[in-house]
This record gives structure tokens, C-alpha cells and sequence, in this order.
């Protein structure tokens, strides 16, 4: 597969992006999982990203395929972690969330390319300490953090009425 690449999202990409997270929301809920159930991520929830210069797509031949939202500095959730602790507390981080690939793309490896990337533009940042969290039905992106390298690191809380704990990972190069 050729023309594979990450750029930061633009306003623009916004309908195709809404449309990888309704089908986000549709495989979640298939597989069991009450993550992402709730109205989250919302349009607003990306604009802000955009907005902020969080936000990255991945491309495949000039198409959007894949969403995520990467945030460098200080992540509220994060201040407190039970069932373990963060090895990297003096380095800045950045934290991954609302990853997800379009579900007529799923099955190819994508997000393989799309956190390679992320990592690989953090890294060209000096962002050294990578994060994410992840409901525990959530086996994919388990599987993702397996595959990189994270490692589990213990529990958070977040805001969601269905299910509020996470499942902390962290990723030093």
C-alpha cells in the first residue's frame, strides 16, 4: 500500500472525520464495549482539537482514513493513577486519545502506520513519553499498545457515567 502519511487535521476534514467516529461508535458497541456510548466524542470534541492543533489525520492515496487527537503537556486524568504508577514522571508527555481508523479501511494495518506515525512526530518534538488509556472490552487498541511497546502502568478515572475507569499505558523511547 503506497501514499500513506499523517498531517494535522484541518476543518475541512471534520465531515469525513465524524463519519470514522460514528463507525468508531458502531464497532465499539458491537464488540460489547460501552466506550464512546455516550455522545463522546462529540463534533465539538474535534473542532476544539482542530482548533488547538491537536488533531491528525491519516491519509491512504489522498483520503482521510484515520482520526486521532495528540495532546502534549498536562493531562488532568492522568494526575491520578491507581493499581501502579507512571515510570516517567519528570519528562514532558504526550497523550493519545479518539484514535480510530474508518471501518472500510479496517483489517489492514492501518493503525500501525497512523502510531508509528504519532510516535515518530512526537519523537521529532524531543516528546519522549507517550500515554494513552483505554476501557478494558477495548482489545484493539490493548493490542496496539502491546505492539509498540507501552506498557500497562495501572488504572485512571475519567468522566464517563457508563464506565469511568481506564486502563493507563506508557511508552518511553
Amino acid at each position: 500500500m503506497a501514499n500513506i502519511y499523517t498531517r494535522p487535521a484541518q476543518m475541512n476534514d471534520l465531515p469525513m472525520i465524524m463519519k470514522i467516529i460514528a463507525g468508531a461508535k458502531e464497532f465499539l458497541k458491537a464488540s460489547g464495549s460501552p466506550q464512546w456510548q455516550t455522545g463522546y466524542p462529540a463534533t465539538s470534541d474535534i473542532e476544539l482539537d482542530i482548533k488547538n492543533s491537536h488533531a491528525y489525520v491519516l491519509l491512504v492515496a489522498g483520503q482521510v482514513v484515520g482520526y486521532a487527537a495528540v495532546v502534549i503537556g498536562d493531562e488532568p486524568t492522568y494526575h491520578t493513577i491507581t493499581k501502579g504508577s507512571w515510570a516517567n514522571t519528570a519528562d514532558p508527555y504526550a497523550t493519545i486519545h479518539r484514535m480510530a481508523i474508518s471501518q472500510d479501511f479496517r483489517g489492514q494495518h492501518l493503525s500501525h502506520f497512523f502510531m508509528t506515525n504519532i510516535i515518530t512526530l512526537m519523537a521529532s518534538q524531543g516528546i519522549t513519553n507517550i500515554r494513552l488509556d483505554t476501557y478494558r472490552l477495548n482489545q484493539p487498541v490493548q493490542k496496539i499498545a502491546a505492539k509498540f511497546d507501552f506498557s500497562q502502568r495501572g488504572e485512571i478515572l475519567v468522566d464517563d457515567p457508563l464506565d469511568p475507569q481506564r486502563i493507563a499505558f506508557e511508552l518511553n523511547l
